[in-house]
């Protein structure tokens, strides 16, 4: 499995061409084994459509009733070893809902699909 960052999900429902074509290969060569995303990225999207920077063209049930069974996305729940993990993560910046999903990433110990420089930037440091 592989866990896919809120930005990556959402251009990757929606074909955005902001999606990059390696990422794009990733996670199409990966659907087999299992694409996930944390619940956060739930909660991020309904933050982005409430601030109306986000418009899905569709209700937000809607669109998360689509995404989440699009090539059927497994929701990864919140648990406390991902709790005490995002606490644990040296170095990280301090974006909690980013804490969340890079912690979620290393309890799961599988890749996490980002095009956010602050997480690769972090990966490549630890």
């Amino acid at each position: 499995m592989i866990i896919l960052d809120t930005h990556i999900w959402i251009w990757w429902v929606d074909d955005n061409p902001k999606l990059l074509s390696q990422n794009r290969e990733i996670i199409q060569s990966q659907q087999d084994n299992g694409l996930g995303i944390s619940i956060i990225s739930c909660w991020e999207i309904a933050k982005l459509v409430e601030k109306n920077r986000l418009d899905l063209g569709i209700s937000l049930e809607e669109w998360l009733d689509v995404a989440i069974n699009y090539h059927q996305i497994q929701v990864l729940h919140l648990n406390l070893p991902i709790i005490l993990e995002s606490t644990r993560l040296s170095g990280f910046h301090a974006d909690p809902a980013d804490q969340i999903i890079v912690a979620t990433a290393k309890v799961h110990r599988v890749t996490l699909v980002t095009q956010d420089q602050k997480i690769n930037h972090y990966f490549s440091q630890s």
